[in-house]
């Protein structure tokens, strides 16, 4: 488990120092998952059957995510799951269905609250969520989206939604919000693709600009993909945001519903980190190699979070590249992660993609 207790960051130690340590926590629970899940183990025998001689990380036996969509994988007895968490399918498409126990829930709220609060810092502040006022009570609080909303509303306070339940902007609460927090620093939070429609292209449209106060914080994820088919990029809707709501500190950050909680967090000089308790790997798209530092491959991500469900080493359909290790001008260690979309004819799939009917 991770060792949340240990009273430094959650990108404090050196890669020398942290490949050690996870090797020996993945080793154990890819053992685990084997004892206690019978398709599991019947698919690490079938894909790695070496798998009991792994020795690296690389070495790591790792499922396809896609998996998740299609097989119920638990590693608890039936009555330990205290929540299934759906990932957003889009039409046409299967969710994932990821099986929580108490103890992997509690262990993934923790890692998140230890990242987000190395850049957010420890106090709660006025929350504005870029989203529908109702995905809450509309059954969606199981998605990937509405677990988020859930996950990082423990961040914030007097939460107040930017959108009507139809997602048209609802600008009288959200001018009433920053009239009744005009003098402290908010964190505004929603997904990607949500902030750029329905926020900052919706102010747009009706010429519209606000002034959030000096130090607030956008916190956005749930991938780029329609974007990019926009040709917005990172550096374009950073400055979009800083000209339609005057927030300069926006981080973006990486993550999937089958690891809750391993998010990887953009920090001020625009990379994406590796927490302590999770690895990335990037691998040939054809061989499955792992590859050299800096170039484009299938990106794969290991986490010691997962014991009710063996999602602990995973290959997912995104691709990037490993920009480094301990050598980030932020000054946090670990590696440093670039995800540059999804593989050619992968299902479309992310959180942002996804709309009410």
């Amino acid at each position: 488990m991770a060792d949340n207790e240990q009273p430094v960051g959650p990108f404090a130690t050196r890669q020398s120092d942290k490949r050690g340590r996870l090797l020996g926590r993945l080793q154990a629970l890819t053992l685990h998952h084997y004892t206690h899940c019978v398709p599991y183990a019947r698919m690490l025998e079938g894909l790695h059957g070496n798998w009991r001689g792994a020795s690296t990380l690389e070495a790591m036996p790792w499922l396809p995510v896609g998996l998740f969509k299609h097989l119920r994988l638990a590693s608890v007895p039936d009555e330990e799951i205290i929540r299934e968490l759906r990932s957003s399918g889009t039409s046409g498409s299967l969710p994932s269905r990821v099986l929580l126990d108490r103890e992997t829930a509690a262990a993934q709220t923790k890692a998140l609250a230890r990242i987000v609060s190395d850049v957010l810092g420890r106090a709660r502040r006025p929350m504005l969520v870029v989203d529908r006022i109702d995905l809450l009570r509309s059954g969606e609080a199981l998605s990937a989206r509405g677990a988020a909303v859930l996950g990082f509303g423990n961040f914030g306070r007097h939460h107040t939604y930017a959108l009507a339940p139809d997602l048209a902007l609802d600008l009288d609460a959200v001018k009433a919000f920053l009239a009744r927090f005009s003098d402290e620093p908010v964190l505004v939070f929603g997904f990607t693709f949500f902030v750029w429609r329905d926020l900052v292209q919706a102010l747009r449209a009706r010429g519209e600009r606000l002034a959030f106060p000096s130090g607030s914080v956008l916190l956005h994820g749930g991938g780029w993909k329609r974007l990019a088919d926009q040709r917005v990029d990172n550096t374009q809707f950073k400055h979009a945001v800083a000209d339609a709501l005057g927030i300069q500190q926006v981080h973006n950050y990486y993550g999937m519903a089958e690891q809750v909680g391993s998010i990887f967090i953009e920090c001020e000089a625009g990379r994406l980190h590796t927490p302590d308790y999770a690895e990335v790997i990037v691998r040939d798209p054809i061989t499955l190699s792992p590859m050299p530092m800096g170039e484009t491959g299938v990106i794969q991500l290991l986490s010691e979070l997962p014991r009710s469900y063996p999602g602990h080493s995973l290959l997912t359909e995104d691709i990037g590249a490993v920009l480094g290790e301990d050598d980030c001008p932020c000054g946090r260690m670990g590696r440093t992660l670039r995800v540059d979309g999804r593989l050619p004819r992968a299902e479309l799939r992310g959180c942002s993609d996804t709309r009410p009917a």
